[in-house]
């Protein structure tokens, strides 16, 4: 038998790794996102374009006769990579055609148009949208992303502004006039264009639905509105979102100067090995084979955990229910030890964690009517198998163990 212990030393040299890894710990965001803080992922942005009446008296003028320029400045929001929310101001150069004298913003200094009066006022208001990152929500979070399309929807209310005397005057509020403050409806979708981490470049194609005070005489009760904008944002503070950290395997050194050196240990092994399988030939020939080896016992039962973990799984109460069987038929005392893998995590999480797994079994055995005072719980801050990182699971347990 010592002849065969020799032999697996031998392959155990021969097969150990040639180069070293150093683990390290990033944060991952394909593992999903965790929430920032509330004064991360704020923004403000400014737009400016133009946008074109729809109504029916206003089909009646030349397109680029009803186009007028607009602005907004607003601010917001992302509460997560997918939902945000803004608010703002805004004002909006309305241009078009209505059918009689009493609506707003005439212009009796202009020719009419096809019996109909043009119009020229401003409509200046606030506005709140709820907006939903598409790309986010279909692609996945990205936090260098150079595109991002985004939707959303909201309202608006607005306050009318016309010249006096309908002419060249002064611009005034036309308070008390039909709907001279009016609301507004809107949807839209927003291009972005990351130019670095805080500054985006913004095309906004909006759609809005106004109140009408452009046909007059009650032709109406909605005006199609819809308009383009161009602009720019700039992200406050913390502009990425938090992500899981998981650990990475640093850069895998070669040690090439050592090559030779492991080819000759490799050349002595097998040397070594056929020696040992020589004897080993022998050993088996003679018939003083030697009596089998009393096996040590091992413990009673070993409790294991998920990494970060030290609450009992169902299928370990069962393991607990059979354990507690058997003591209460014994008349023995026991040692309760909790590990705790050092691959993973800091010697402070180590030790609460082998302390709470420890004791959340003997409070366990206590419950199923174990007498507290025989059982011992202890914690070794040793690791339970010495087989490496990818053997740390074997390492995250309580073992169950009589005494001596």
């Amino acid at each position: 038998m010592k002849k065969i212990t020799l032999l697996a030393c031998a392959c155990a040299m021969f097969f150990a790794p040639v180069v070293n890894a150093q683990e390290s710990y990033v944060e991952d965001p394909a593992q999903g996102y965790i929430f920032n803080r509330f004064q991360d992922n704020w923004f403000i942005e400014g737009l400016g374009g133009a946008g074109v009446m729809l109504s029916t008296n206003d089909q009646k003028a030349d397109f680029g006769d009803r186009i007028g320029w607009k602005a907004n400045l607003a601010v917001g929001k992302w509460f997560s990579p997918i939902v945000g929310l803004r608010v703002g101001a805004e004002i909006n150069k309305m241009k078009g055609v209505a059918a009689g004298p009493g609506s707003l913003g005439i212009r009796t200094d202009r020719d009419m148009i096809d019996r109909k009066y043009a119009q020229d006022f401003n409509n200046i208001g606030g506005f709140g949208d709820a907006m939903i990152n598409v790309t986010n929500w279909w692609c996945g979070y990205k936090p260098n992303r150079f595109y991002n399309a985004i939707v959303y929807a909201g309202m608006g209310i607005h306050w009318v502004y016309e010249r006096e005397n309908q002419g060249d005057g002064d611009w005034k509020y036309a308070g008390g006039a039909k709907h001279s403050r009016n609301f507004s409806a809107r949807a839209g979708l927003l291009n972005t264009f990351a130019l670095s981490n805080h500054v985006n470049l913004l095309l906004d194609l909006r759609f809005d639905m106004l109140q009408d005070h452009v046909d007059g005489f009650g032709n109406r009760t909605w005006v199609e509105y819809p308009s383009a904008l161009l602009g720019l944002s700039y992200k406050f503070n913390k502009t990425e979102w938090n992500a899981p950290v998981v650990p990475v395997c640093g850069q895998v050194i070669d040690n090439s100067a050592e090559i030779e050196a492991l080819k000759n240990k490799l050349a002595q092994a097998n040397a070594r090995i056929r020696d040992l399988e020589a004897q080993l030939a022998a050993c088996l020939d003679r018939d003083d084979t030697p009596p089998a080896p009393v096996a040590k016992e091992g413990p009673l039962a070993t409790i294991y955990y998920q990494i970060g973990k030290s609450n009992i799984t169902p299928q370990y109460q069962e393991v607990l229910g059979a354990v507690s069987e058997v003591m209460k038929s014994e008349n023995k005392n026991y040692i309760l030890t909790g590990w705790a893998d050092n691959y993973t995590g800091t010697d402070a999480i180590n030790i609460k964690l082998r302390h709470d797994r420890v004791n959340g079994v003997k409070n366990n055995l206590v419950n199923r009517g174990i007498e507290a005072s025989r059982l011992s719980a202890e914690t070794n801050n040793e690791n339970l198998v010495n087989l490496g990182p990818a053997c740390a699971p074997l390492g995250r347990a309580v073992t169950i163990e009589r005494a001596k």
